[in-house]
């Protein structure tokens, strides 16, 4: 595959794992963010890809968002063009049509935290701390952060840690339902590893329709995706997967998935 920049890739079975790689705090820039909705597009374009991991390199940080630098001397088109890679990069991860896992394995700030939040399911170490601190700085969340957050622990939290800045450890994102789960150091990467390959038994397309479904409760009543929900499901009876999955359960053997 291509190189996207500062974003490292390997493929394991049928899972790609992505590894933020900007060390020493694994930030975003313009050129990575903008990698990052390439690559989603590269994996949505390969069939053999059921599902996602994405990481960070090194002990310390999963992410720190984006170098405060680049914000410095106030350049409105500078801020325009990130907080446009921002969104683009973030909303093709959030639509990846296969499942995406963060494994959080340190600091997950600002815009860190805004690529977990994008993903479907987020494993973090005992470790790590999560943070939206960018109103600290005169800013705001602008990757997704302020819809995603209160999505995950409503409104309340949401407002504790973008309003008031407050940075929460793994046990307290568990608890408020920021996160899925929590491993112990250095353990997050191979969890989600054996979550992607839990994922991989399902029929790629039949998680593809169900993701829409689920994600689309965020933007429509649940009134108005229950017909979809009805034809969705009919839509499946033109895959191969469907014919594959039902008779690989009445032959009593494991599918055999096409993702077509």
């Amino acid at each position: 595959m291509s190189d996207y920049t500062n974003l490292e890739l390997e493929i394991a079975g049928h899972t790609a794992i992505v590894t933020l790689a900007n060390p020493p705090a694994n930030t975003w820039t313009s050129d990575s963010l903008a990698a990052l909705t390439r690559l989603i597009g590269d994996l949505n374009a390969n069939p053999e890809i059921y599902s996602l991991v994405v990481t960070g390199q090194g002990e310390k940080f999963f992410s720190a968002g984006a170098d405060l630098k680049l914000f410095a001397d106030g350049d409105k088109a500078v801020a325009r063009t990130m907080a446009r890679r921002f969104g683009e990069a973030f909303e093709a991860l959030s639509q990846f049509r296969g499942v995406s896992i963060a494994a959080v394995n340190g600091y997950a700030m600002g815009g860190g935290l805004e690529c977990a939040l994008a993903c479907d399911i987020r494993i973090v170490e005992t470790q790590a701390q999560l943070a939206l601190p960018e109103a600290a700085v005169g800013l705001l969340p602008c990757g997704g952060g302020s819809q995603n957050l209160a999505w995950l622990v409503g409104e309340g939290w949401a407002k504790r840690m973008i309003l008031c800045g407050e940075r929460v450890d793994a046990e307290t994102a568990l608890r408020i339902g920021l996160v899925e789960q929590v491993v112990g150091t250095g353990e997050a990467k191979q969890v989600a590893l054996a979550l992607a390959r839990q994922a991989a038994k399902q029929s790629p397309s039949s998680v593809a329709a169900c993701k829409r479904l689920i994600q689309g409760a965020r933007t429509g009543a649940p009134a108005d995706w229950l017909p979809v929900e009805r034809e969705l499901f009919v839509d499946l009876f033109d895959t191969e997967d469907q014919k594959e999955g039902v008779n690989a359960f009445l032959g009593k053997r494991a599918a055999q998935w096409r993702n077509r």
